[in-house]
Formats: C-alpha cells, sequence, structure tokens
C-alpha cells in the first residue's frame, strides 16, 4: 500500500476563520484523531465560503492526501455553498436525499418550528455521494469520492461534527494505511528556541520519526512522530529527548504541570497550600481543575490587598511598607505564613504587576516574585519579568510558580525558568 493511503488533509471552510473572527479547534482536534487513526495530516488548508475556492480546495488535497475531512459550510444560508462545491469536484449534480429530508422535517416538528424551503438545502447531496446523519442537529454531513480519494463534509459545530466523525467517518477510514503513533513531551521552564538548541540534530531528521516542536504559556510540547513499523526507533529517540532535556520534562499525553505537580505532591504524601495576589486565584483554579486534587490540595488565600496580606497570613506591615507589595521579602513572608496557618508541607506565594497599570522604573509591568516555602526547609524566591498583557502575566505567573514546585520535586531547585530575572536560591526561613 503507497505512503499516500495513510495520510490525510483537513479542509476548513468559513469567512470568519479566514477573518480570525473565530478559532480553527475543528482542525486541531481532527488532526489529532486522524493520526490516532494511522493518518498523518499531510496539509491543513482554510477557505472562505467561496464555491470555486471551496471546489479547487477540495480537488487540490485530494489529489494528495488518502483521504479529504472538511468542515463548515453545510447551514442554509446563501453563504453555506460546502455541497454545491463538493458535487463541482465531482463533476455531478445535487439531487434531494429523501432520508436527509424526512430527518430534517421531523427535527423541525420536535422543535415545534416551521420548517421553509430554506432548510431543505440541507438535504441535496451529489448523485453519488452519501448523507450522514446528525443526531444533533440539521445539517447532515456529506461522503463523497473526489479523484478516487474519499472525501468527507462535515457540519462546522464542534458539538455535531465531533460525533458525526466518531460514528460514521472514523470506522471507514482507520484501516488504511499503516498505522502511526505520537508520543507528546511536555516541558516546562525553557524557551522554545532553547528546547530547540538542545535537541539539535533530534529537529533536524531527514528519515525515522518526525519531531517537531509547539510552546504556549511557557510549555513547550515535543512532538515524536511516527508509523508503527519504527516504534523500536520512535521509543529510543523518546529516551534520548527525555536524557537531553532533564528536568524540564514534567509529563505526557493529557498531563498538565498542575496535574504533574499534584502526582508529585502525591507521590511524596505531601500537601499544599497557596497565597495569591496578583493572579487573583489562577493558580488555585489551576490546581482544582484536576479531579482529585483535594487529596493533596489543602486550599489557601486571595490577599490582593495589603490589609489581606497582614491579616491573613500574617505578613508584616514593615515589609510593606520599606519594601513594598511587590518584593522578594512580602513574597517569602506570605509564603511563610500560609505555611504555618494552613498546616501544609509546602505553600506557593505569588505578589507582581499584573498591568496595564502599577507599573514603575523600578518595578515595570509584568515584574513578579514567587515564593516557594517549605516544612523544615528553606523558602526559595525567585523575581520574574514576564511579557505580554495583563492575562498572560498572571497566567505565567502561576505556571512558574507550579514550575517551581515541580523542580523541587525532581531535586533541581537551582535549575532557572524562562523568564526568570533573579538566580534561584534559597533563602533561610525567618523564626
Amino acid at each position: 500500500m503507497s505512503a499516500r493511503a495513510s495520510t490525510a488533509a483537513v479542509l476548513s471552510i468559513g469567512d470568519e476563520l479566514i477573518a480570525g473572527d473565530n478559532i480553527d479547534t475543528n482542525a486541531a482536534w481532527l488532526s489529532a484523531r486522524l493520526l490516532d487513526l494511522g493518518r498523518l495530516v499531510v496539509e491543513r488548508r482554510t477557505a472562505p465560503d467561496d464555491g470555486a475556492s471551496i471546489s479547487r480546495a477540495i480537488t487540490e488535497l485530494a489529489a494528495r492526501a488518502g483521504v479529504v475531512v472538511a468542515t463548515g459550510g453545510l447551514g442554509p444560508t446563501p453563504d453555506d455553498l460546502s455541497r454545491q462545491a463538493l458535487a463541482a469536484s465531482m463533476g455531478e449534480e445535487l439531487v434531494v436525499d429523501d432520508e436527509s429530508a424526512a430527518g430534517i422535517a421531523r427535527w423541525f416538528k420536535e422543535q415545534g418550528r416551521e420548517l421553509t424551503e430554506l432548510n431543505l438545502i440541507q438535504a441535496k447531496r451529489p448523485s453519488s455521494a452519501r448523507s450522514l446523519a446528525n443526531e444533533r442537529g440539521t445539517a447532515p454531513g456529506l461522503a463523497g469520492v473526489v479523484g478516487g480519494t474519499p472525501v468527507y463534509l462535515l457540519p462546522g459545530p464542534p458539538r455535531e461534527m465531533q460525533p458525526m466523525f466518531e460514528a460514521q467517518v472514523a470506522p471507514e477510514i482507520v484501516s488504511a494505511g499503516e498505522a502511526w503513533r505520537s508520543i507528546a513531551i511536555h516541558t516546562f521552564g525553557l524557551g522554545e528556541s532553547d528546547v530547540a538548541r538542545r535537541l539539535g540534530d533530534v529537529l533536524a531528521r531527514t528519515d525515522g520519526p518526525l519531531a517537531g516542536t509547539t510552546a504556549s504559556e511557557g510549555v513547550v510540547t515535543v512532538r515524536l512522530r511516527a508509523p508503527a513499523s519504527q516504534d523500536a526507533e520512535l521509543r529510543r529517540l523518546e529516551r534520548r529527548v527525555r536524557e537531553i532535556l532533564g528536568p524540564a520534562v514534567f509529563g505526557d499525553g493529557d498531563a498538565t504541570l498542575a496535574s504533574a505537580v499534584l502526582d508529585d505532591l502525591r507521590r511524596r504524601e505531601q500537601t499544599l497550600a497557596v497565597v495569591e495576589s496578583c493572579t487573583g486565584g489562577r493558580l488555585g483554579a489551576m490546581l482544582t481543575a484536576t479531579p482529585g486534587s483535594s487529596d493533596v490540595f489543602l486550599g489557601g488565600w486571595l490577599t490582593y490587598c495589603n490589609r489581606f496580606k497582614r491579616e491573613l497570613v500574617g505578613v508584616d506591615d514593615s515589609l510593606l511598607t520599606t519594601h513594598g507589595a511587590v518584593s522578594r521579602e512580602v513574597a517569602v513572608a506570605m509564603a511563610e505564613g500560609g505555611l504555618a496557618r494552613s498546616g501544609a508541607d509546602q505553600a506557593l506565594a505569588i505578589t507582581g504587576v499584573a498591568g496595564p497599570g502599577g507599573g514603575s522604573r523600578a518595578k515595570p509591568v509584568g515584574t513578579v516574585w514567587i515564593a516557594r516555602a517549605s516544612a523544615g526547609g528553606a523558602t526559595d524566591a525567585r523575581r520574574f519579568r514576564f511579557p505580554g498583557d495583563r492575562e498572560s502575566v498572571r497566567t505565567r505567573s502561576a505556571m512558574a510558580a507550579l514550575g517551581m514546585i515541580r523542580l523541587a520535586s525532581v531535586d533541581a531547585e537551582r535549575e532557572p525558568l524562562l523568564w526568570q530575572r533573579e538566580p534561584a536560591g534559597a533563602e533561610p526561613r525567618t523564626p
């Protein structure tokens, strides 16, 4: 079987995607699922709501890939032109699919809504194509063949597209060609360019498993892909990547930095508390987003104003007056106060200037102090300068706090983290 038989292309249709009004989450979801099914995605394309553009994209992608999956443009309005475009690519006329028409009529009756001729256009298909039932909406999908390549058109809304793909598309394409395997290795604390520099020729391979990187809010993921016949080589490459990146690696697959931290705490039979200022509860939200976090995460304090820093976690007023709320001294006092009051084994504290206002020459927007206190140990306090807007600064601050406790769990406390301005270092806790 040819290499092309195990490939796929994804086509996203809609002016709103071209204009950037909507984020194309369908393409990312489909690419991952197609790889799971043994289909390597060789191209992703976006087309506007223009029949000629859509038809051209379908024809070109069908000539390159073993299967094409497209989403969008199956509604009842004049700018929904995907079915007409598929018919043009197949060189066929549109015909009414009686079963689809009956299903659409039934749906409108159940909803107590009036069926119009405009809605019935959704029941049309190219003469040799098949309609795919939609259990979540009115727009059936379509399955046709262009130049010998299967082409599937699916609705745009994810709640309709995903069930249709799983029930009616996946079973038809899963067995074609050699299955591909994918491994996602997640790191935190290194920039994407630093990861690339360290990996060197791993990313420049011309044969064997494919390797690449993606980055989001400080998490750099190294993705390795290979056909099933290269599984042993894929595993060797995975071990090499983990060895090169060392303590920066925190997990793989669906793991998040928060879930990795919780697993580390669970393994050590330790508990955690947090004291947050500029992050406004974001660190706690990240931790509690993981099911089962309550066995190690005790809770925390949201000390946004100085009075709460004093009254809730015992920050001495002289520290606030002398050094200001955004300082090493106050971050340390917040962490140690949270540790003492919670009875946890470890505590994290965050205080900073998230912006857009409030910065100064000495403490510009993005300046954040994060401290980690541990029972019977020393307090690690670090200054960061995070780029981006307010939301980015807050998210990256919470991630950096998790990064600090993660490094401690793998005995790498002295390792610096991305965006860190002052070197890692432990400071004795005040009595």
